[in-house]
Order: C-alpha cells, then sequence, then structure tokens
C-alpha cells in the first residue's frame, strides 16, 4: 500500500491533457469536500508546467466553490507574460464545468540583492516536542472523537505544535500558533515539487489559528469554516521534506471572517516562506 507522502506525490503529477491543460485527482481522506491545501499545491504544479528555469515567489488565490472529491480536477494555465525577469502564470480550476478555484502566480528569475529577515521566534525544536505518536499516547485518549479521527489517520505531512492546549481544551489562548512540519516522506529534489508540498501544507492549520482567543477548534460541530482566499511569497530555497517552523497569527477575527499569517523557518532560522489566508467562520444553530 502506497504512504501518505507517495499518494500526495502522485496528486501532484498532474496529467497533460492539451497545451496548457491539466487533469488532477483527489487525494481521498473521507472529506466530503476536497482539502484547500491539495486544489493550491495542484495549481502551483500546474503552473509550473509551463516555466522553465525560474522559481515561484509568490502566489495569490481564490477558492470560489467547494470541491468534490469524487471527480477529477481540470486545471487551465493562462501564459500571462514571460518576461526578462518575472514570469506571470494564471491558473484556473474547473470542476463539472465551473470554476471552483483561481490563482495567480509569478516566477522570477534568480538575482542577487539587498537581504535582511526578521529572527526565528525562540520555541522548542522539533526534536524537543513530542512526536506523533507520543502525542496520540499522551493526548488523545481525552480528546473528543472526531480529533483522535484526524491525528490517527495517515497524512502526507507530519505536525509538531509547540503546544498541544488548542486541541483537548476550550481555554481562550492567544491567537498565536507554532507548528513544526515536514512532509513524511522523501521528496525528490526538484524545487517545484518542494514549493506544491509546501502550498498544500500551508493551508493545513492556518485558520485554525482564528479560533484560538475563542477557545474553539475547527473540530466543532457548530461552526462552517471555509478559505476564502491564500497567498504565500517564497522567499529562499527550503526543502519540505525537512522540518519548517511555521509560526501563525491572526491579527483579527470579526464579520464573519478570520485574517491569518504565517512565516516558515527552516531549522537554520532562514525566512523562507510567508502565508496569509482569510477564511469563513460562521457558527451554525445545531438540529
Amino acid at each position: 500500500m502506497k504512504s501518505a507522502v507517495e499518494q500526495l506525490l502522485e496528486s501532484l503529477d498532474l496529467e497533460p491533457l492539451e497545451a496548457n491543460l491539466f487533469r488532477g485527482r483527489s487525494l481521498q481522506v473521507g472529506w466530503q469536500r476536497i482539502f484547500g491545501g491539495q486544489v493550491i499545491g495542484q495549481a502551483v504544479a500546474a503552473a509550473a508546467r509551463t516555466v522553465a528555469d525560474r522559481a515561484i515567489h509568490s502566489l495569490h488565490a481564490y477558492f470560489l466553490r467547494p470541491g468534490d472529491p469524487s471527480h477529477p480536477i481540470v486545471y487551465e494555465v493562462d501564459r500571462i507574460r514571460d518576461g526578462g525577469s518575472f514570469t506571470t502564470r494564471r491558473v484556473l480550476a474547473i470542476q463539472k464545468g465551473e470554476p471552483i478555484f483561481s490563482m495567480a502566480a509569478s516566477y522570477h528569475k534568480a538575482e542577487a540583492g539587498l537581504t535582511h529577515q526578521i529572527a526565528m521566534p525562540d520555541v522548542p525544536g522539533p526534536d524537543d516536542l513530542p512526536s506523533e505518536a507520543d502525542l496520540r499516547e499522551r493526548y488523545l485518549a481525552e480528546a473528543p472523537e472526531n480529533v483522535r479521527r484526524y491525528w490517527m489517520r495517515p497524512r502526507p505531512i507530519e505536525l509538531r505544535p509547540v503546544d498541544f492546549r488548542h486541541y483537548v481544551s476550550r481555554e481562550p489562548l492567544e491567537p498565536t500558533q507554532f507548528v513544526w512540519l515536514r512532509a513524511t516522506g522523501r521528496l525528490p529534489d526538484d524545487p517545484s515539487v518542494h514549493a506544491a508540498v509546501l502550498a498544500y501544507a500551508s493551508d493545513t492549520t492556518l485558520l485554525d489559528t482564528s479560533l484560538f482567543a475563542h477557545g474553539r477548534s475547527v473540530f466543532d460541530h457548530d461552526l462552517r469554516l471555509a478559505s476564502l482566499d491564500h497567498a504565500m511569497w517564497f522567499h529562499a530555497p527550503f526543502r519540505a521534506d525537512d522540518w519548517l517552523l511555521y509560526a501563525q497569527d491572526s491579527p483579527v477575527t470579526g464579520a464573519g471572517r478570520g485574517f491569518n499569517r504565517g512565516t516558515l523557518f527552516d531549522r537554520a532560522g532562514r525566512l523562507v516562506a510567508s502565508a496569509v489566508q482569510e477564511g469563513v467562520i460562521r457558527q451554525v444553530r445545531q438540529s
């Protein structure tokens, strides 16, 4: 049986249909709708098929409709511009004849320039934190059933939260979280694959940060959450199969939306990527 990370890589290996047209299959993880990170990752993979010798440096995406995991997704790439230093692509994801996602991505030719970055937060490293196996043994016996199911199923991305309280209590917390993440298996050396995998992983915990201040979580049955838009910037080369610290915060939540920011650092403290996301957060009555 293929591992979860092997299945993720297969989902990112899109089938070419025509020039600038690709088809992707969904990971079958038992959800009623497609995980947003999968669509972002596949759109990044589709755009990369049309760009040579340049690395992605930014993407800006909108989720338009829920995706159905039982149907394939067609990705249409528009080659907007091939400039001297920058390349621009637009990707439209189509399912059942309707657009479900759109993304603009920009690629940049490598060049030197002024350099600075903020410092990585001072938090425990991944080797000083419980592994997922340790978390299951320590915390999950007392966790709600839906939380246990989430942490027990095989996943392509391993998570090591610095603070696990959010998953097992309703204590209001500061709207910040720090999570170490990495792919659960070795990835090919192609940088475009690592960009697509990190794009996939960046959607895993980001919107959840909006709920920390309210003592709530994505597992609460009376909440309906959905990503509205997602943006990323890639600052430096990285490997998505080595540990990256995802430092996340939520400056504001209101009007049925939560706004979240994230920065990703490698173990050497280098800032390699940033992400921003806004999502719908609605409280619904239970029948």
